[in-house]
């Protein structure tokens, strides 16, 4: 059965793909670390391990370096690119300076000199997997659900930055903005910097600006005395009272009104207001989070939005990253979203996604970011009945639309025949290059457009430049 990528529990063997041309070799590596309870498959070139990670999810790669057609190096490009966070451990026997660290830069773990030792390779693999586990276990208990906060998973760089953030932001009690596209998770940031603060046994209260109309929102967010309005049998509390020596969370700050914003802007200055239709001055101890995913600056300069509300509001800003950004953390957004809708229609085994699945979803550009990618594996779930492994015709159509593979172009054969790396190597300049054009020369927009990382183009295009 196929599986995502993940680390290996204690009780579970870690998968390994070995790659090696020199068959005695990797026959003895791979009989030995068979002993050791590891599942080791075996391929003796690089075209054959390319299919089967095409197959295979494999917790770890040992590949040798220097191999006709396509060498170690080629390999460790799909490998990390397919399954960010997978171990890949280079073997070669024309080791040196240059070719550890251009092999760790692309990805790989560490690097393994021949003639080696099987108890060094032994020791190096078992650390990768060691550190890899306590990485894991680590994040997790520290950036996993807490307190009822759920949905902030990641290994990514930016979310570990974010991370980082947030702890350092959460204790005060500054007014926090945050800003993303909408599917990002502002509310989801906004509740865990609660849990994470001295404020964390008070309310959380929440406001979307954008969902109440405009002529009710001041009554929703002030409160009102009895009789302010038609409909105004009794006072009522507003979200501001409510959030007393709590948090107020107010969403889609940005479709607020001008005058509304300048009794906002009173009330977190003064840190006091007065319910509409009352003269009583109520005096509170909130924290505020703002959250947009429109650009304040530009509203600032047109006129729709206070500047000194900006300001006020602009504290302390965080940033969400888009999924597009940190698509390695797709398969443990994934596993997650499958433990969550597991309990609505159990299988006799856990649920998971085919390989071509794992692709589609992990080269999708997901618009909608993490709630998208939530709705899709909801749907795959729904759609399964009582099949344990999802595929590709489990997503939705635009989904499944990315993961259909172009067919391949025609290509006049000469008699005289080609060579067919200098064809490829053709081939691939031309495409990054029309990347480039399109994008106007971003290197990250243009990696998107081949479906690479950022310095994945980048190495291309240092070793194209070379030729």
């Amino acid at each position: 059965m196929l599986a995502l990528p993940q680390i290996p529990l204690a009780s579970a063997p870690a998968h390994i793909l070995f790659v090696d041309d020199e068959s005695a070799l990797r026959e003895l590596t791979a009989e030995r670390l068979g002993e050791l309870g590891f599942e080791v498959v075996q391929a003796d070139n690089g075209e054959r391990g390319l299919a089967l990670l095409d197959e295979f999810a494999f917790d770890v790669v040992i590949t040798d370096l220097r191999m006709p057609g396509v060498d170690g190096l080629a390999l460790l490009d799909a490998a990390v690119e397919r399954y960010p966070g997978i171990i890949v451990i280079v073997v070669t026997g024309y080791g040196s300076v240059k070719d550890a660290v251009g092999a760790i830069k692309r990805g790989a773990t560490t690097m393994v000199e021949k003639p080696f030792r099987f108890e060094e390779l032994k020791d190096v693999l078992e650390k990768a997997l060691e550190n890899r586990r306590r990485l894991d276990t680590h994040l997790r208990m520290q950036y996993e659900p807490r307190g009822g906060v759920s949905g902030i998973l990641g290994k990514s760089r930016p979310m570990l930055a974010l991370f980082e953030l947030l702890e350092a932001v959460a204790p005060s009690g500054s007014t926090v903005l945050v800003r993303g596209e909408t599917g990002t998770g502002k509310e989801v940031v906004a509740r865990a910097m609660h849990q994470m603060s001295p404020r964390r046994t008070q309310r959380f209260v929440a406001i979307n600006c954008s969902a109440i109309p405009e002529t009710l929102l001041e009554a929703e967010l002030f409160g009102h005395a009895r009789g302010a309005f038609t409909g105004a049998v009794g006072a009522r509390q507003g979200r501001l009272e409510q959030a007393h020596k709590g948090t107020l969370f107010l969403d889609e700050i940005g479709t607020m009104s001008p005058a509304l914003q300048a009794k906002l802007l009173r009330a977190l200055q003064e840190r006091e207001f007065e319910r509409l239709g009352d003269n009583q001055t109520i005096k509170v101890d909130v924290r505020v989070i703002a959250a947009t995913n429109s650009d304040l600056i530009a509203m600032v300069k047109a006129g729709t939005f206070r500047e000194d509300l900006y300001y006020r509001l602009n504290v302390i800003s965080i940033t969400l990253p888009p999924l597009r950004d940190r698509r390695e953390d797709i398969p443990l957004l994934v596993q997650h979203f499958l433990t969550k809708f597991a309990g609505d229609r159990p299988t006799a085994e856990p649920r998971q996604f085919s390989q071509g699945a794992v692709r589609a979803l992990m080269a999708a550009p997901w618009p909608g970011n993490v709630r998208q990618l939530e709705n899709a594996v909801e749907r795959a779930v729904a759609l399964s009945g009582g099949r344990s492994l999802l595929d590709v015709t489990d997503l939705p159509p635009e989904v499944q639309a990315v993961g259909e593979q172009p067919a391949a172009p025609s290509v006049a054969f000469p008699e005289e025949g080609i060579r067919l790396g200098d064809y490829l190597a053709s081939l691939e300049r031309s495409l990054i290059q029309q990347s480039l054009d399109r994008t106007g020369g971003n290197r990250h927009k243009a990696a998107g457009l081949l479906g690479l990382k950022r310095t994945t183009l980048v190495e291309k295009l240092k070793r194209l430049d070379k030729q």
